[in-house]
């Protein structure tokens, strides 16, 4: 069972006719475009707005109409993974190198929905290493102090070289950390100077879907958690 896939697909069909939508990164978003290309086929009228290279090139692809940043308003929802996600629907991200701009299109969306298998569930953040996006000015600098909060920082390789963001910046892995308050963390990190962002996303999703081994769906809103209270 492709839990991802799973869940992907049940957030896609949230979206509706008309609708400005952020495209997120990584595996489980690839699932979401997908089927956002099939509905696109169908006649689903949308524009669509994304966070990485990689993701605008699938969806327009598929036929899914990108349009510049200065002529959208307000993103209707934006739909993206998450590397896990806690109890109070916190989530870290990152694992796909483009946290930045996830952040900055959730930030101006009006719903997130986040999609993972449940494997991504869990009672505490941080058994998944944290992202933390630096610039590579004094970049030694910026790790000390990552460090100086015992966070075991460790720069982000891939085939051998430093992986570069599509921002032209550094990632500094957190490795084998606990997070029991991410907002207090997310301050912390984003007060460091040589610090662009944080892979901690707090009070941003709006609605996790999860897919389940047994194909079963669970739909998690924000507002059912404050409910009960």
């Amino acid at each position: 069972m492709n839990t991802k896939k799973l869940a992907a697909e049940r957030a896609v069909e949230a979206i509706e006719d008309g609708m400005t939508v952020g495209l997120g990164t990584g595996s489980t978003a690839y699932y979401a475009i997908e089927k956002l290309g099939e509905r696109v086929k169908e006649g689903l009228n949308i524009r669509a707005v994304a966070t990485s290279k990689r993701s605008e090139e699938q969806a327009r692809g598929l036929g899914i109409s990108i349009v510049p940043f200065a002529e959208v308003g307000q993103i209707d929802i934006t739909i993206d993974g998450a590397d896990e996600v806690d109890r109070s629907l916190q989530l870290i991200k990152g694992g796909g190198g483009a946290l930045l701009r996830e952040k900055i299109v959730a930030a101006r969306s009006d719903k997130m929905f986040v999609i993972v298998g449940e494997d991504k569930l869990v009672d505490t953040l941080g058994a998944f290493p944290l992202p933390v996006e630096i610039i590579p000015f004094a970049h030694e600098w910026t790790l000390d102090a990552l460090k100086a909060l015992q966070l075991n920082p460790e720069l982000r390789m891939e085939n051998g070289e430093l992986y570069i963001t599509d921002n032209g910046n550094y990632i500094a892995d957190c490795r084998s950390i606990s997070i029991p308050d991410p907002a207090s963390l997310h301050a912390q990190l984003n007060a460091i100077p040589g610090v662009v962002e944080n892979g901690l996303f707090v009070d941003m999703a709006h609605t996790v879907i999860v897919g389940r081994e047994d194909g079963s769906i669970d739909t998690i809103i924000r507002s059912s958690l404050a409910d009960s209270e």
